[in-house]
């Protein structure tokens, strides 16, 4: 009898010392399972900001191919404004004092290029208060200057900033360098639908360089205005054409904003997409970092949990 508790307590000593030493493997086990987890969301993380970077770098290409096919457009139709400028500079055309204005923006359909449709957006909104078109379509008695827009992304700004103001708005604009006929069918339907106005600020961006543009506005003269320029009459006309000059001059003007405005818009998303790209490559960079660091504190970890249970034993 007196035996056993002898053989009994190194029994228990030796228990006890194996918990001692299981108690810091545990706590180790919990870590790095912790860790591990960590370390599985940072590689999730990385997969998806690398495919990411692969989409924006795709992105960019493609639109350093349209970038070229535009410009040439933007070349060949800048003539088109120039030659608007020309006869209302030498006809000395001006629109009446306090005769009706009407804005037509120039945007597209298609996002990812940066802050091209709220710049035409900010503008008509500064050209607006300056003439008091903001306060006098936020009253009831009066709606100020019409706004015709072109592209769903600045008619979607523009819807809840100057709703009394939007008459008309077309779609499916920027999927392809625009045309002379898509520039005649919407100055076509802008006559046809009764908006009166004696002069017309078409409001574009402009390409300035590879990595620039600018928000400017064109003038375009109404039929009455240019009949009653000072120097009008010089043009000699077998008939009266004005008021077809009127509505031609109007769709060179809108074609010569059109083309330039997608040039603009197309350098725009390069741009865009680069910077994408660049900001990609260094979160892929960081997580990378964070990820070897958590990667060697795991492993660390692991060495502890090994050497501390060997010193126990």
């Amino acid at each position: 009898m007196s035996m056993l508790p002898r053989l009994a307590r190194p029994a228990l000593a030796a228990g006890a010392r194996s918990g001692a030493a299981q108690a810091p493997a545990l706590a180790g086990f919990h870590s790095s399972a912790t860790q591990l987890a960590t370390l599985r969301e940072l590689e999730q993380r990385v997969k998806s900001v690398k495919n990411i970077e692969k989409i924006t770098k795709s992105m960019m290409m493609i639109a350093s191919t349209k970038l070229h096919k535009a410009q040439r457009a933007m070349k060949s139709a800048q003539a088109y404004g120039e030659s608007n400028n020309e006869i209302f500079k030498n006809s000395e055309a001006v629109a009446p004092e306090g005769g009706n204005q009407l804005f037509i923006v120039v945007s597209s359909d298609k996002g990812l290029c940066g802050g091209i449709h709220s710049s035409v957006s900010r503008k008509v909104r500064s050209e607006l208060g300056k003439i008091g078109g903001e306060a006098a379509a936020s009253s009831d008695s009066a709606e100020g200057p019409k706004i015709v827009v072109l592209g769903e992304k600045s008619k979607a700004q523009l819807a809840r900033a100057l709703p009394k103001n939007l008459a008309l708005s077309f779609n499916q604009i920027g999927k392809d360098v625009p045309t002379f006929a898509d520039a005649s069918a919407i100055a076509d339907q802008i006559v046809r639908s009764g908006v009166k106005f004696d002069k017309v600020n078409i409001i574009y961006n402009a390409y300035v360089s590879a990595i620039a543009f600018e928000s400017r506005i064109m003038e375009v003269f109404s039929e009455e205005a240019l009949r009653n320029g000072a120097n009008f009459n010089a043009y000699e006309q077998e008939d009266d054409t004005t008021k077809d000059l009127a509505e031609f001059s109007l769709a060179n003007a809108i074609y010569a904003a059109l083309v330039e405005g997608h040039a603009a818009e197309i350098n725009s998303k390069r741009n865009a997409m680069d910077n994408a790209s660049k900001n990609a490559g260094d979160m892929i960079t960081n997580l990378q970092m964070q990820y070897n660091r958590g990667r060697q504190a795991t492993i660390t970890n692991e060495l502890v949990d090994i050497i501390t249970g060997a010193s126990a034993l």
